[in-house]
């Protein structure tokens, strides 16, 4: 297989300066500003999210140690092909895209645009929907450590989580913003992640010998399995390269390809340290927010919460950043400054309600592991390797080696059975969980 991902599609269009081309044409969002490694560190805040505190639970938990491990490694590398794929496709027939759904209405036509449309924004809304969820869970872990009274209820937690969601995205305009940002979700980032390694350590050195069976019946085992293939790849992506990249200085796929390379070599060891301590101390009784598992110091189980639900606030606006640009360029006016008072305005009511209604259904549905399961399933596998490898064949195809097409079709087919099978097997959760649990439940 040739490694056609390593060189960009076509030259880069070097004539003219940055706001003569197609990139800009209509966006109220910085573009083309920022270094490769900033991007990076926008991709590292993702995939380091509070989100990582739950893959012991949900991946680990139905996969077991040999799965598990194997299913991260595959996954990893084919995610990080296929994001690779998807940058070269940044620039095609001399125009720059800096939208997903831009790519795939270049090359497939307008019903593909929209239909990109409506799943990368699910794709988000869901993700958006469980970070919110997450950041309560990690308020109302706060309040337990303190009190028994059960005053403080989850569905009240993801309410003031909402609220200050919604101040940060105020003040923040775009994704280029989060400069300074990006360094503080790297340090809330750490705290969390050493805390929870060295709780899970000094548990499981003093805890008897641990269950990691896979428990169930087979058609329960199945489902699971299934839903963790779907949080593995969840884990790896975004759904929103594209318009991460758009944000890179020239030149674009060499810059993001850089950015790529330092997020799958430097910024997934954390994940995996985290996810297998946690694994290790606990076995199969594993929860989705490792948090709640550890015991330790008041203060230090205080300190990790604080800084997952702060960093929980930086990793919801770099997802909602799509959504945010769409309603700023919509309804603002990108011929004057982001801090203008009508653009000030415009996301107040725009983005206030946005998070009025994530906030609500995380609320109403507190099911964590199930919106990854689906999220990953319905947006975040097609979006990655379904039309990545298969817009790859559309454009290179010509030029490809059979090899290397029987590689990119074996994606293609592969993920494109995965993705309605996962999507029944977080569907089959949701409904079974929704039994268990009542609307606004206070896990």
């Amino acid at each position: 297989m040739e490694n056609s991902a390593e060189r960009p599609l076509l030259q880069e269009n070097h004539t003219g300066d940055i706001q003569s081309t197609h990139e800009s044409n209509s966006t109220a969002h910085l573009i083309s500003r920022d270094p490769w490694y900033q991007v990076s560190f926008v991709l590292i805040t993702t995939t380091n999210s509070a989100y990582i505190l739950g893959y012991s639970g949900i991946i680990m938990v139905p996969l077991g140690w040999v799965a598990g491990i194997l299913g991260f490694v595959a996954i990893g590398f084919l995610s990080l092909y296929a994001n690779l794929l998807l940058a070269s496709l940044n620039q095609i027939d001399g125009v720059r895209h800096i939208r997903y759904r831009d790519i795939t209405g270049h090359i497939y036509g307008q019903k593909m645009y929209y239909t990109t449309w409506a799943l990368q924004y699910i794709n988000l809304f869901m993700v958006n929907t469980g970070i919110i969820i997450l950041a309560g869970q990690a308020l109302k872990a706060i309040y337990t450590l303190y009190s028994n009274e059960g005053i403080l209820k989850l569905p009240y937690c993801i309410v003031i989580t909402g609220i200050i969601c919604s101040i940060f995205a105020f003040g923040v305009p775009h994704m280029s913003a989060l400069r300074l940002w990006l360094g503080v979700s790297t340090l809330f980032s750490l705290t969390y992640i050493i805390i929870a390694i060295g709780l899970c350590i000094k548990d499981g050195q003093n805890s008897p010998a641990r269950d990691y069976s896979i428990s169930g019946s087979t058609t329960s085992k199945v489902f699971s399995t299934i839903g963790a293939a779907a949080n593995l790849v969840f884990s790896y992506n975004s759904g929103m390269l594209p318009e991460i990249q758009a944000t890179v200085k020239r030149p674009y796929v060499k810059n993001m390809h850089k950015a790529l390379y330092l997020q799958f070599g430097l910024g997934f060891v954390p994940v995996y340290a985290v996810t297998f301590a946690g694994y290790w101390a606990y076995g199969s009784s594993s929860s989705s927010y490792l948090l709640k598992s550890v015991d330790g110091p008041h203060w230090m189980k205080t300190l990790g919460n604080v800084a997952a639900f702060l960093q929980t606030v930086i990793s919801f606006h770099v997802y909602a950043s799509p959504m945010y640009e769409f309603l700023d360029t919509k309804f603002g006016r990108i011929n004057e400054s982001a801090y203008s008072a009508r653009n000030w305005i415009v996301r107040l009511v725009a983005r206030g309600t946005y998070l009025t209604a994530t906030t609500f259904l995380a609320a109403l549905l507190p099911f964590l592991g199930d919106f990854v399961n689906l999220t990953g399933a319905v947006s975040i596998i097609p979006l990655t390797f379904v039309f990545a490898n298969h817009m790859f064949i559309k454009v290179r195809g010509k030029e490809l080696s059979v090899l290397s097409k029987t590689w990119h079709w074996a994606n293609v087919l592969f993920f494109g059975v995965l993705a309605p099978a996962a999507a029944v097997a977080a569907l089959r959760s949701i409904v079974i969980d929704s039994k268990t649990y009542h609307a606004f439940a206070d896990l």
